[in-house]
């Protein structure tokens, strides 16, 4: 029934777009003089602003942060409702405090979840970037999601930013505003705790940025920048991240091995020493990290996790792990659903059908339907010397993600100032095309821009047009939008109230048979036994028993998330509970 409704409603979202982009082109076909001159005023307005490229960065930037935080009436500050949410915040909250991980909680095998481990210390599995960020925002701001809000505007900026060393000015700024639009006022990127997509964009963004003009003028500041965006690289998307600074790495070579073209050896020292002891640092740092968390400097985020409780491997060639103990069916469930993802992988025509709908994230992710007309120009963008290495840095992405089984659009994250420079270049070479002497080029252009910001604005009143995006939706259809839909509040009204009561609390969260994996309730803070409102999974009688015992000054809940509403009732007495697992 859910499955059915979060289709129904993906495809009347996409249907929209759809629709529109071809009214639009069938319009800019017929009539493509329509709305020139009025065209034409704002495109003089906008040239003239991307001139002053400095203050183009600066208020792609700024452009975010005011009008995110101008949605937050109808959009509100997103509630975590994901497992990947819950895994983020956890690392930020320990890293507010000070600390690099949480030593294991006695009793953990009932605060076992999706994404964290218990064993050798309690931490989420990711790499620390996303949590040093939310961290961030809960000690400035008061509240993780600002750090990701800064980080997103971060994003945009060093988008354009990097446009501009390969791109027209005019096309830069362009840029910005598109990832503005498509990324960071509605997407997951920012209405969820996905944190790490925005920070290796941004991380991307400074690489390639930095590249061209380090080429150019040798200078320490293009130096540091690029140390930068590889830190962040490292701290979010490591593997797509190496993807991405291998072809950076063989430029940079062949533009060293270039003795004619470049300075002395001297000025590259002194230029690269500060942003080379930059690096050294952070990796030592990630590996002291490592250490702490997982117990040993060589031992990285992941590994840890996967090797306890995954079956399916990350890669097509290699072998699925047996089955390991679980001591609970939900998280059985949820690694047999990657498993048999993987397994579908293994056939030819599993392979196949998983680039196709890979493709297809990508680009409705990144661009939407409205801006799948430029695509059409894609193979003249593709051989245009202007951007021949983006291309290259492309190739390198399709071959290394091929090879995974699993891809979402955050971990496309690093290339994602790529994919705007490609798309932009394609959207010039559409803006002059003129079948027949007639500008159907440009009013095609013209159209899809000005579908992605009603799109836009079709999402801010979606739920008064009956069209919200789906808590669990179909994420191809969807390109993975949120907002301004509220998720997870069934989970949050309730440790709300759970919290205004007197005393300390323990909820013991017992699911049904065919409960949904990915709807877990099962998520702590850093430090559990000072928490005000405990989560447990409810095991057997014998368990319950102890835990409770370990818990006595608390009051004890029963919640059964799968009934509608979810119910919650004070945990029986110990005969009531032997009778109730018989």
């Amino acid at each position: 029934m859910l499955l059915a409704s979060s289709a129904q409603t993906s495809l009347s979202i996409g249907f929209i777009e759809g629709s529109l982009t071809l009214v639009a082109a069938a319009i800019a076909f017929a009539w493509p003089t329509l709305g020139a001159s009025r065209f034409a005023r704002i495109e003089r307005v906008f040239c003239k602003l991307s001139k002053r490229k400095t203050l183009s960065v600066f208020l792609v930037g700024l452009s975010v942060i005011v009008l995110r935080l101008a949605l937050l009436p109808v959009r509100p500050i997103p509630l975590p409702f994901v497992p990947d949410d819950f895994s983020f915040l956890l690392a930020a909250d320990t890293f507010a405090h000070g600390r690099l991980t949480n030593p294991t909680p006695a009793m953990w095998v009932h605060f076992e979840s999706f994404h964290i481990d218990m064993k050798p210390t309690y931490m989420s599995m990711y790499f620390p970037g996303p949590g040093l960020v939310l961290a961030a925002g809960k000690v400035l701001f008061g509240h993780p999601w600002f750090g990701l809000l800064i980080a997103n505007a971060l994003m945009c900026a060093a988008i354009c930013w990097m446009l501009q060393a390969w791109l027209p000015p005019t096309w830069a700024l362009l840029g910005g505003i598109l990832a503005i639009v498509r990324i960071s006022l509605f997407s997951y990127w920012i209405d969820t705790y996905f944190g790490g997509g925005a920070i290796a964009a941004l991380g991307g963004a400074l690489v390639l940025g930095a590249l061209p003009r380090f080429i150019q003028r040798t200078k320490a500041r293009d130096a540091i920048l690029m140390a930068v965006g590889i830190m962040l690289l490292a701290y979010t998307r490591p593997y797509e991240g190496m993807l991405l600074c291998l072809p950076v790495a063989i430029a940079l070579g062949r533009w060293l091995w270039d003795a004619q073209n470049r300075p002395s050896l001297s000025v590259i020292f002194r230029r690269t020493a500060l942003p080379l002891l930059l690096l050294v640092a952070a990796a030592a740092w990630l590996g002291y990290y490592d250490y702490r968390a997982f117990g040993n400097p060589l031992t990285l985020p992941y590994t840890v996790n996967r090797a306890t409780y995954a079956m399916a491997p990350y890669f097509i060639w290699q072998t699925p792990r047996p089955e390991p103990v679980y001591r609970n069916e939900t998280m059985r469930n949820f690694y047999n659903f990657e498993l048999d993802d993987f397994n579908h992988t293994r056939s030819i025509g599993g392979m196949l059908s998983q680039t196709v709908i890979k493709l297809a994230r990508a680009i409705l992710f990144f661009a939407g339907i409205g801006l799948i007309p430029p695509i059409f120009m894609l193979r003249r963008a593709l051989i245009d010397r202007r951007i021949q290495f983006l291309t290259l840095c492309i190739f390198t992405m399709i071959a290394g993600t091929a090879i995974s089984v699993f891809m979402l659009p955050h971990y496309l994250a690093p290339f994602t100032a790529v994919f705007y420079a490609i798309g932009l270049q394609a959207t010039r070479h559409l803006r002059v095309w003129r079948p027949e002497g007639r500008a159907m080029g440009l009013a095609l252009v013209r159209a899809s821009l000005s579908i992605c910001l009603i799109v836009a604005c079709l999402r801010v009143f979606d739920c008064p047009l009956k069209i919200p995006i789906p808590e669990w939706g179909d994420s191809i259809w969807n390109g993975e939008w949120y907002g301004p839909d509220h998720f997870g509040t069934d989970r949050a009204m309730l440790e709300q109230e759970l919290s205004s009561l007197p005393g300390k609390q323990l909820v013991l969260v017992r699911y049904l048979p065919n409960h949904w994996p990915y709807d877990e309730w099962v998520y702590n803070a850093a430090d559990i036994n000072d928490s005000k409102v405990i989560w447990a999974r409810a095991m057997d009688p014998t368990n319950d028993e102890e835990l409770i015992k370990y818990y006595k000054d608390r009051h004890v809940w029963l919640v059964e998330p799968d009934t509608q509403p979810v119910k919650v009732t004070p945990y029986p007495s110990a005969m009531q509970r032997t009778s109730a697992y018989q």
